[in-house]
């Protein structure tokens, strides 16, 4: 795998903002404005700060109360200590269009080099290669560690797998999940992965899913929430190019107006790497995800309908295509998008996620630490 270091500078990844000098950051909220912010450090504090953008605000008077709001903070504030200022700063009939106080501490963040945008990374992307699924899980962990140690770049992965699986969440009960006559009668391999969220019914074919290993400075400032629909800006582009317009159900499902396609999770790692990844169901036999999965009323009621099938609505009779040419044009969008080049799983990386399968993944402690 080759490095790729980004150019220094103010918001540059790893570069620390100097002591003193001119700063400059940018960000585009989501579904929003661009923010901009100008400003100058001396002796570790914010001074003669511009905040820019093409947002609205009312009434007038809220710019320069926001830019004094910044005005002497120190370099090392927090990204929620930034909103406060600003939002304890704001008139109380202020109101932001298009951005809110997040984001112009995202934005402060990014010019001292404490939060990183899409373009400070040089991206990797790894096509499916078929794995056993125990593996999978094990390479989401070793990848997300590599990540935040710098030993590789932030890097998208999609998985291929044969054994048909379910992937339960990190806080799941087998138990209260699994059926466990369905799992014998079908021959269902089960492994816990190390993020929250929901079951994965997985068969060869029957869906798409992928990892992305970023650095959190890329969501330094976002809310937890916001961050789902963030990180998955590129792939409602991708839906979009092969006609499906799809939008995000908080906190984590992906959607039509047809019902759920997919849905996301994600784990955050001491080290300051980042696990994000998300299934999208492409061609699912939903009889026999019902006959392996326990999904209760409690879990349906709450999506406004009474069937589990009901909630399974495959890309492949919405777009008509195959899942591989799904998957090449997602892999199409992210590399014009972020300037991705293709990566391959290092030898390293493969070994030490068969290590994480026998001391972790594949052993009965973990499937069972929540029994």
């Amino acid at each position: 795998m080759t490095s790729h270091p980004a150019a220094a500078g103010p918001g540059t990844p790893g570069q620390p903002a100097g002591p003193d000098g001119h700063h400059h950051g940018e960000y585009k909220v989501p579904g929003g404005k661009l923010v901009v912010t100008d400003f100058d450090v001396l002796n570790g504090r914010l001074t003669n700060v511009s905040l820019s953008g093409d947002f609205f605000l009312e009434p007038d008077e809220a710019l320069p109360e926001i830019n004094r709001a910044l005005t002497g903070l120190a370099v090392e504030t927090n990204a929620a200590d930034i909103a406060a200022a600003v939002a304890a700063a704001l008139p109380e009939d202020a109101v932001l269009f298009g951005f809110s106080v997040d984001a112009v501490a995202v934005t402060v963040r990014r010019a001292l080099a404490k939060a990183t945008g899409w373009a400070d990374h040089h991206w990797n992307i790894i096509a499916p290669s078929v794995l056993p699924t125990h593996v999978n899980v094990a390479l989401d962990e070793v990848l997300t560690e590599e990540v935040g140690a710098g030993r590789r770049n932030p890097t998208l992965r999609f998985w291929d797998w044969e054994e048909p699986s379910v992937v339960i969440g990190s806080f799941q009960s087998v138990r209260n999940e699994l059926h466990p006559d369905g799992v014998a009668r079908h021959g269902i391999s089960v492994v816990r992965r190390i993020s929250g969220g929901g079951a994965m019914f997985m068969e060869a074919g029957n869906c798409i899913t992928y990892s992305l290993y970023l650095p959190q400075t890329l969501v330094d400032g976002i809310s937890f929430a916001d961050s789902y629909s963030f990180l998955d800006a590129w792939v409602m582009a991708a839906l979009e190019k092969v006609g499906i317009s799809a939008f995000y159900v908080p906190l984590n499902d992906i959607a039509t107006e047809h019902g759920k396609i997919g849905g996301a999770a994600q784990k955050r790692l001491a080290n300051g790497g980042m696990l994000h990844h998300v299934t999208m169901s492409y061609d699912i036999d939903a009889d026999k995800m019902v006959d392996v999965l326990r999904i209760g009323k409690e879990k349906l009621s709450d999506k406004g309908t009474r069937s589990a099938k009901k909630r399974v609505d495959p890309l492949r009779r919405q777009t008509g295509m195959s899942r591989a040419e799904i998957v090449a044009a997602m892999m199409d969008v992210f590399t014009e998008r972020y300037g991705a080049t293709q990566s391959e799983l290092t030898e390293a990386e493969l070994a030490a996620a068969a290590r994480r399968v026998e001391t972790k993944f594949g052993t009965a402690e973990w499937l069972h630490r929540v029994p």
